[in-house]
């Protein structure tokens, strides 16, 4: 599968899991199917995407994992791991982040992509260089996001044609 299908495929699961949110006053209501009861200052687990709608009317505040503090954490975990040590990273963690960064203001979000670049550039380099060497394990894929997993299949597979076009096919 393509990266970009592997990013909508996993992006619309992301959006059916539920989030916290906490209703600004009572509203009830029927969404697709999801029914909807919440009174004022309630919590409740509902749908990503129907939080998000909500969220967007000023019915709800959603209540979510701060992702700036997360990629910090991940930048930090990533800087202390020797060069051949992936830190691992929760599979839909580029995903969260996207969708978390859209919604800060601009000098925020400037922040945050920078830190992301770092982020970025430091696995990648990582993930050349193990895929280049060997194929995917499971104990290295737990480490890895569905985007860094498609990645690496694609640098374990580039390489290994590079090399049988260079040295030829084994007998």
């Amino acid at each position: 599968m393509e990266l970009e299908d592997v990013i909508k495929v996993h992006s619309i699961g992301y959006g059916l899991e539920d989030v916290k949110v906490e209703f600004k006053h009572d509203l009830k209501m029927d969404v697709s199917g999801v029914q909807i009861d919440g009174k004022e200052n309630e919590m409740m687990n509902i749908p990503r995407w129907v939080a998000d709608i909500l969220e967007s009317e000023k019915h709800v505040i959603l209540h979510e994992q701060d992702m700036i503090k997360e990629l910090k954490q991940a930048k930090v975990k990533e800087d202390i791991a020797d060069e051949d040590t992936l830190a691992t990273l929760d599979k839909h963690f580029y995903i969260k982040l996207h969708a978390y960064m859209k919604k800060l203001e601009t000098v925020d979000f400037d922040k945050a992509e920078s830190m992301l670049n770092q982020l970025v550039r430091i696995r990648q380099g990582k993930i050349v260089r193990l895929a280049d060497s060997s194929k995917l394990t499971s104990d290295l894929s737990s480490k890895l996001s569905v985007e860094e997993e498609v990645y690496y299949n694609q640098i374990h597979n580039a390489s290994l044609a590079f090399k049988e076009q260079i040295l030829g096919k084994k007998k």
